[in-house]
């Protein structure tokens, strides 16, 4: 059962910039988080204020001196809402250069051996995974997923692990099908036969529901896109483990050695991640009785979880007397009905109807959806399933049963 109570709802919508509407489409039901989260109004405020100053940091002035202490306090923040076992925080162009930028440094800096993937991997590890494993000699593996459930487990990894394998990616949810990945027991079915390999997840989709332990992963590398977790564009977020960090990696002569960020990189977008943890850290106080900070962290994201598991059994089974997706005959859902690994995402199929249409026909009612095709992005979910495109609705915490129950009604008249 949800701890976010309808009261609480409402406070938690009033923290979203756009929540109902679009400057350009008006009124709207937002169903694609998966793209990119609502952005908190705490984070576009530290945005103005940050790109309205001219020190760079690094000075020996009092503005210089401030930005500095922004960065170290985020980078703080960061590590006690992820639980980081030391190592670092730091920022780049976006989620999928700093994939590229981990598995690149860790293929070259492991020598001749195997790269371990799976076939459920968004293109920015499997393509960086393919690329720099030819130019370091190695072999790249790719596990297949499970078709039906939509993910992959740690026995898929344990069977295919060697003691050779140098580096191996994971990814924390499918921004397909919608479906979690048990990370930590992938990491330790990893370890078991590879002790020393580099682990580098993408939590690109997974970091909106919260629940990170980055310390339970025991991996080398986490990469998320903070526009997806309720910040904004224009840069991705990694934390690297300290051996991760010592290996050879771009950087200015003579300069700092553990120093991974290239170039003086933006304040306002470190201080916008101390305004998601902040969120975090509030919605957590909300739901719970804990002082602990970090148990406020767990608190919010179980409350995310319970929200989002309302929301998607609420599409999916129905609402009021509004039949669900289940129950109308057209509709396939990816990755099964019941289905204990989705994170607030429901990938659909309407037989008859191209998924093109189905999304044109819910903007055209207010309802924000997204299509994926069998393309570079999506192909390796749709086309072992013979599907040409689905309709992805991707819901936060945030989003609420009435407006799922405004998506059915619509739905149903699409799926007649």
């Amino acid at each position: 059962m949800s701890q976010i109570n309808d009261t609480l709802l409402e406070e938690i919508r009033a923290r979203f910039a756009q929540i109902d509407s679009c400057p350009v489409q008006g009124e709207r039901i937002f169903f694609e988080n998966a793209g990119g989260a609502l952005t908190l109004k705490s984070a576009l405020d530290s945005s103005a204020h940050y790109a309205a100053i001219p020190d760079n940091q690094g000075r020996d002035n009092p503005g210089s001196h401030a930005l500095v202490a922004t960065i170290t306090k985020a980078k703080a923040d960061m590590a006690e809402f992820m639980n980081a076992p030391g190592g670092q925080f730091f920022a780049g162009e976006s989620g999928t250069e700093l994939l590229f930028r981990l598995i690149m440094n860790a293929c070259l800096g492991t020598g001749a051996g195997k790269v371990l993937g799976s076939t459920l991997e968004h293109p920015a590890t499997r393509s960086a995974a393919d690329r720099w494993s030819r130019i370091a000699g190695q072999e790249h593996i790719l596990i297949t997923h499970d078709d039906a459930s939509g993910t992959v487990t740690a026995d898929a990894y344990a069977a295919a692990v060697t003691p050779d394998t140098k580096v191996a990616t994971i990814v924390h949810t499918s921004p397909v099908t919608g479906m979690g990945v048990d990370v930590a027991a992938v990491s330790k079915a990893i370890r078991a036969v590879a002790p020393d390999c580099y682990i580098i997840v993408d939590g690109i989709q997974h970091a909106a529901h919260g629940r990170m332990d980055l310390t339970e992963y025991d991996v080398d590398g986490y990469v998320i896109s903070p526009y997806k977790v309720f910040s904004r564009h224009g840069y991705g977020i990694a934390w690297i483990s300290d051996r991760l960090t010592t290996l050879p990696h771009n950087a200015l002569i003579d300069g700092p050695e553990d120093n991974w960020e290239m170039g003086t990189r933006d304040t306002g977008a470190y201080a916008t991640m101390s305004d998601v943890v902040s969120y975090f850290e509030w919605l957590g106080g909300e739901v719970s009785d804990t002082q602990d900070r970090r148990g406020k962290f767990l608190a919010a994201g179980e409350a995310i979880h319970a929200q989002e598991k309302a929301l998607t059994d609420a599409m999916i089974h129905g609402t009021g007397n509004l039949a669900g997706l289940a129950e109308m005959e057209k509709v396939t859902i990816l990755g099964g009905v019941d289905n204990p690994a989705r994170e607030g995402l429901v990938s659909l199929a309407v037989k008859g109807v191209p998924s093109v249409d189905v999304v044109k026909m819910l903007n055209e009612q207010g309802i924000r959806t997204h299509l994926r095709k069998a393309d570079h992005y999506s192909g390796n979910i749709l086309n072992p399933l013979e599907m040409d495109s689905c309709v992805r609705v991707s819901m936060c915490h945030y989003n609420s049963v009435s407006e799922v129950a405004t998506f059915l009604a619509a739905m149903k008249t699409i799926a007649a």
